[in-house]
Formats: structure tokens, sequence, C-alpha cells
């Protein structure tokens, strides 16, 4: 499984709840069929206000985010329970949100869908990066460098979190360790 992930980020600030994540409108997709699932991707986070992130996560007109790390601050992924969150930034192409914290059910979705590693930072990067900074995550030793400076954070390890995630999602893992039939 691939443990080091490097590129720019999408900066976002405290309380982004799941409305902003993905708009109810756009919940009639249906993540298991694979045309929905990549037009679900088109539209994660686009219901951020345009005043705040004139920079859109996903560029008009595209499937896929260039921002393969999210770094947010507090409360991310607060409001309502919809899977569809992590799914369609994961369906983006990002593969880790960084956080000083997380609302518990868009942590557990990350994990039960396996989109995305929720990682929670120990400092609030939401204050130091900018959108477009390049940093490298390392989940094995759980850091965070900025690629311009070589400054390195630290955040929570995943523990039993990560193999889940590795393994594509509650369902695969169960498969993988035999909990479930194939």
């Amino acid at each position: 499984m691939q443990s080091v992930f490097t590129g720019p980020v999408y900066v976002v600030r405290d309380n982004i709840d799941t409305d902003q994540i993905i708009p109810a409108e756009y919940l009639n997709l249906v993540p298991t069929i694979a045309e929905e699932y990549e037009k679900l991707g088109s539209y994660a986070l686009c219901g951020l206000p345009d005043g705040l992130y004139p920079q859109r996560f996903v560029a008009a007109g595209k499937l896929d985010s260039d921002y393969p790390i999210v770094v947010a601050g507090r409360n991310f992924g607060c409001g309502s329970s919809r899977e569809h969150a992590p799914i369609a930034m994961g369906s983006a192409g990002a593969r880790i949100v960084l956080a000083e914290s997380f609302a518990r059910i868009f942590f557990r979705n990350c994990v039960a869908t396996g989109e995305l590693y929720p990682c929670e930072s120990l400092d609030r990067l939401c204050d130091v990066l900018k959108t477009g900074a390049v940093v490298t995550v390392d989940l094995n030793a759980s850091t965070v460098t900025v690629a311009n400076t070589g400054k390195k954070y630290s955040f929570k390890p995943l523990g039993d979190v990560r193999p889940v995630v590795d393994a594509g999602g509650l369902f695969n893992f169960a498969r993988q360790t035999g909990m479930i039939s194939k």
C-alpha cells in the first residue's frame, strides 16, 4: 500500500460541513455506478462559498481535482451523515484530509468507504499553508513535510483505521481478513 503522498494542498477553514463538501442536489448520484461515481467527484467541495474560496477544488468542466491533499481546520465534515461526502472527494482524486479535528461521522465514513485517510493534525495547518503549497505526507511516520521550507509537522497515527482504508473500506477489509466470505 502507498504510504507517502506528495502534492499540492487545498486549504479550507473550520466547520466545513457535508453540504459544502457535496450539496444535497447531487445526492441522487449513485456512487456504485461508475459514471455517476466519476461525476460525483466533479462536484466535490462545490458548496464552499465563492467569496471565501475563489479557487475551486475541482475546476469548472473537470472531473478531477489538482489537489490530492485537503488541509482543514476544526470540525471538518460536520453536518449530516452522508457518505457521499468522502466518496465525492475520493472520486475527485483526494487521498488525504489533514484536519485539526473531524466530525466523528465523517471520520467514520472516510474509513468505511476507504476513500480518504482522515489524518488529525497536531498543528493548525490551515493557518500555515496556502492552497497550492506542495507537501509530502508520510502515513508511516505520521508527518507532513512542506516542500519549499522542509518544515515538518505531525499528525496522530491512524492506528487500526489505516488497514481498513488501505483495503479500500470496511467490506474489502472484512473480505481480505476472512471476516466475511468473498
